[in-house]
């Protein structure tokens, strides 16, 4: 079976969302036989490369809120993040462009280390104090305490063509399923989970996801046998 997330890392949704997803998924009796795949998703897609500003910051000026209730937002995030075992600081962090984070996400997933850099991404933007923004070499560093080459994440970086056309086809496509915001998780292109819904909510979409998968129908016209075909003991030879 396979799970499809779109999600970004700037997102605090998306990080709870990943943390109960993979509470369930761990808990699943069939999770060796379930494929995970992270999907870019940019909740500001238009946003420049150097256009970083304080999170309470821009959720005042995007949204409307006063500053007192951007902190009480945040401060909320961090109880529902601490409820996971996740570390959140709720004062001073950063917000900015996050389309150089979501390239190297898709040479990680060519590297068969996506999720590893997932994690590490969310961990430095939503507990750590350096900001993970407009800082090129930070990103270098963090590409490579996942796994990848640091050289070749670096390469990435330096070309923004690399990849790009990769982001913007997962973008496409979530537009495509109906997708307005993220975490949003697509099991089997059957089932679809919206939001950061509790650990529970996600076991039951597995598991039906996994118990209403169809069998193959064969089709054999005017009710014929099978034709002859190649199989592990050989290939049928007609007999005359």
């Amino acid at each position: 079976m396979r799970v499809e997330i779109w999600s970004d890392i700037a997102c605090p949704w998306c990080y709870v969302g990943k943390a109960r997803f993979d509470k369930a998924l761990a808990a699943f009796p069939h999770r060796d036989r379930v494929e995970v795949v992270h999907r870019s998703f940019e909740l500001d897609p238009g946003r420049a490369k150097d256009d970083v500003q304080p999170v309470v910051t821009m959720l005042t000026r995007k949204y409307g809120m006063s500053e007192a209730q951007a902190l009480a937002g945040e401060d909320n995030l961090g109880a529902q993040a601490a409820a996971e075992g996740l570390p959140y600081r709720t004062r001073g962090r950063d917000h900015g462009s996050t389309f150089d984070m979501h390239r190297l996400l898709h040479l990680a997933k060519e590297r068969g280390r996506q999720d590893a850099l997932l994690e590490i991404l969310y961990r430095a933007n939503f507990a750590e104090e350096r900001s993970v923004f407009a800082d090129d070499e930070r990103l270098v560093e963090l590409a490579a305490e996942a796994g990848l080459d640091a050289g070749a994440a670096r390469a990435v970086l330096a070309d923004p063509a690399a990849y790009a056309d990769a982001v913007r086809a997962d973008e496409r496509e979530a537009a495509e399923l109906g997708a307005t915001g993220v975490p949003f998780f697509v099991l089997d292109r059957t089932y679809g989970v919206s939001g950061a819904q509790p650990a529970e909510v996600f076991a039951r979409a597995l598991a039906q996801a996994w118990g209403e998968r169809s069998p193959l129908k064969p089709v054999r016209p005017g009710g014929q046998p099978d034709a002859d075909a190649c199989g592990p003991d050989g290939c049928a030879v007609p007999q005359h």
